[in-house]
C-alpha cells in the first residue's frame, strides 16, 4: 500500500522542526538593528505554526490517524492521549506567544525575556511531540492499519497539505507569507 500519508505527516515535521529552530535562532540573534524586520519576520513565523501545524496538521491526525490506531492498537493509548493533550493546548499556546512578541514589540526591552522563556518551551514540548508521534504512533500505524485505512489517510493527507512541506505545489495565496519568512529568517528556513 502507498502510505503516502506516513511520509506528508514527516515532510510536515521536517518543516515544522526547521521552522522551529529558525526561530530559536532569530531569537538569540535578537532585534539588533533592524527590529521592525526582526518582529515582522518572527511575527510571521508565528502565523505559519498557527495557520498550518494547528489549523491542518493536528486535525487530520487526531480525526483520522488517532481514532485508527487506537481501535487497533490499544497499547498505544497513552501515547493518543497526550498527544491530544497537546494538540487541546497547542494553539493556545501560539496565541499566547503572539501576544507575547506584540508586548516585547510594543512595550519594549522588559518584555523580552518573557517571549524567550515561553518560545523556548513550546520548542521543546513540540519536538517532544513531533518525536513521540515518530516513536510512539507512526510504527505502530504501519504495522496494524488496514490498507483502506491507508487509502482514507492518503487521501485527507493529500488533499490539504502544509505549504511549506511541500516542493512546488504552494497555494499561491502564501507567497507573500514565505517570501517574507525565506528572505529574512536565517537556514534552515530563509537565507536571511
Amino acid at each position: 500500500m502507498k502510505q503516502s500519508s506516513l511520509q506528508i505527516i514527516k515532510d510536515e515535521h521536517a518543516a515544522l522542526r526547521a521552522m522551529l529552530q529558525s526561530l530559536t535562532m532569530m531569537l538569540d540573534r535578537g532585534p539588533g538593528d533592524e527590529p521592525e524586520g526582526f518582529f515582522d519576520v518572527v511575527r510571521a513565523m508565528l502565523f505559519y505554526i498557527d495557520e498550518f501545524p494547528e489549523k491542518l496538521h493536528h486535525p487530520k491526525e487526531s480525526n483520522l490517524l488517532f481514532p485508527r490506531v487506537a481501535r487497533l492498537a490499544p497499547q498505544a493509548m497513552e501515547a493518543i492521549v497526550q498527544l491530544e493533550e497537546d494538540h487541546a493546548h497547542s494553539e493556545a499556546s501560539v496565541r499566547d506567544l503572539q501576544h507575547l512578541l506584540l508586548g516585547w514589540e510594543l512595550i519594549g526591552e522588559s518584555r523580552r525575556a518573557a517571549f524567550d522563556t515561553a518560545v523556548r518551551r513550546y520548542v521543546q514540548a513540540y519536538l517532544a511531540h513531533m518525536q513521540l508521534e515518530e516513536t510512539a504512533i507512526l510504527p505502530i500505524a504501519q504495522t496494524t492499519l488496514t490498507d483502506q485505512d491507508w487509502a482514507e489517510l492518503d487521501a485527507a493527507f493529500e488533499a490539504n497539505r502544509d505549504p511549506l512541506a511541500t516542493k512546488g505545489q504552494r497555494d499561491p495565496v502564501y507567497d507573500r507569507l514565505f517570501t517574507r519568512i525565506v528572505m529574512r529568517a536565517p537556514a534552515p528556513i530563509g537565507v536571511g
